[in-house]
């Protein structure tokens, strides 16, 4: 009574089964990254029967812009299809009645049913299709709980400092190779596979790769202040940081990456602010013009003062000149020393009245060239027609000096 019961099952299992299926995916939204595809069955359809993981010979799969095409048969990716259109799938090995070869086909459902006997009436099969999500995911938002050290280099004035900053913004990725993406992330799954799923391990993963790509960004001069500006190569910079990670086990790759803000705490930037201040004051000049200036505030303080008398505040203003200003006179004059002795750039002589100029291009006074020897060119010039000129022209025929 059993085997019949399972004969009569593994028969109508069989039948249900030959139908040629027809799979799709609803548009997938920025936050799905995969979802297994749906059998479309209308009110009409006779085929409601069949089992949701059987593939009929024969069946299409429709494929839409943004999606990735998956075939797992028994639990390993057997076809893959990235791009748009319509694909018939007629390699399985469950056979329709409706497609191919009606001969080969009833025998194929014959064998296919005394299989499903052995197995008290079930497929003992089992394929799937699933739809990848291979468009930009957007909207990802990441922050810095911690400080993220990053390392100031100014070589304009010889800076080379850690701080620690803060930043936060969103990025966004691709899923760029869906095979990996399927066996090393989601496997067999029912329904959707959500980003909140990765997300967490992403944004930890991302926020420690931040460290050595600011420090590749901080080797190209990049202050913290302009980070924002320079968005692509951070993007550049983690991509290489993450390619082993991301790329070679889970087929992402960061599309783009954004700063919202990005600031250092106060005491690191009043440092920074202290050491360029410094770094200027280098600079004679600069220093002394900084020492005037405060020496005359200070002076215009002293002559405001008359809280000790006229007398006492004129004389601590002309003491405030005399000491201030020798010192700046000082940094004047070490300033100018630094001028003369840089080299200063080769300026044209302007050519003498008597001097010529030589075929070489040699510039002399003489009557020879003191660069090849030729003899001074004659100041007068006889033309070919007979008359005699001191011009580059002759005044009779027009012709050239030769």
């Amino acid at each position: 009574m059993g085997i019949l019961k399972a004969g009569i099952g593994a028969a109508s299992s069989v039948l249900a089964d030959s139908w040629r299926d027809y799979f799709y995916c609803d548009a997938l939204p920025a936050d799905t990254l995969a979802v297994k595809a749906s059998k479309r069955t209308g009110k009409g359809s006779s085929n409601t029967k069949g089992n949701d993981n059987i593939i009929s010979n024969g069946s299409i799969i429709a494929v839409a812009d943004g999606q990735c095409m998956l075939i797992v048969d028994q639990g390993k990716v057997t076809e893959i299809c990235a791009e748009p259109g319509e694909f018939v799938y007629d390699i399985s090995t469950e056979p329709s009645l409706f497609y191919g070869d009606l001969s080969d086909n009833i025998k194929e459902t014959f064998k296919k049913i005394g299989k499903r006997i052995g197995f008290g009436g079930d497929t003992g099969n089992d394929q799937r299709v699933y739809f990848i999500n291979t468009k930009d995911i957007i909207g990802n938002k990441y922050g810095t709980a911690n400080p993220v050290p990053f390392r100031v280099v100014d070589r304009n004035i010889g800076l080379d400092v850690d701080i620690s900053i803060r930043c936060h913004g969103e990025y966004s990725y691709k899923i760029v190779d869906p095979i990996l993406f399927y066996t090393n992330l989601c496997g067999n799954f029912q329904g959707e596979y959500r980003r909140d799923n990765i997300e967490s391990q992403l944004k930890s993963e991302l926020l420690t790769a931040l460290q050595p790509a600011f420090a590749k960004i901080s080797e190209a001069g990049v202050r913290y202040s302009a980070l924002p500006g320079h968005t692509t190569e951070i993007a550049d910079a983690l991509n290489e940081v993450l390619s082993s990670k991301w790329g070679n086990t889970y087929g992402i790759r960061i599309s783009t990456f954004g700063i919202n803000s990005v600031n250092a705490s106060e005491e690191d930037e009043k440092m920074i602010k202290e050491l360029q201040k410094n770094a200027v004051y280098s600079n004679p000049n600069m220093a002394a013009g900084a020492l005037v200036g405060a020496q005359a505030q200070a002076m215009q303080d002293a002559a405001k003062n008359t809280s000790t008398g006229p007398m006492m505040a004129f004389a601590g203003m002309n003491m405030a000149q005399q000491a201030g200003g020798a010192n700046a006179a000082n940094l004047f004059a070490m300033g100018q020393q630094q001028a003369q002795a840089a080299p200063q750039p080769a300026q044209m002589q302007p050519q003498s009245q008597g001097s010529w100029t030589c075929s070489c291009g040699t510039v002399n006074n003489g009557n020879f060239c003191s660069n090849c020897g030729q003899p001074r060119p004659s100041a007068d010039w006889t033309c070919s027609c007979g008359t005699v000129n001191s011009g580059k022209f002759c005044s009779n025929c027009g012709k050239p000096r030769q």
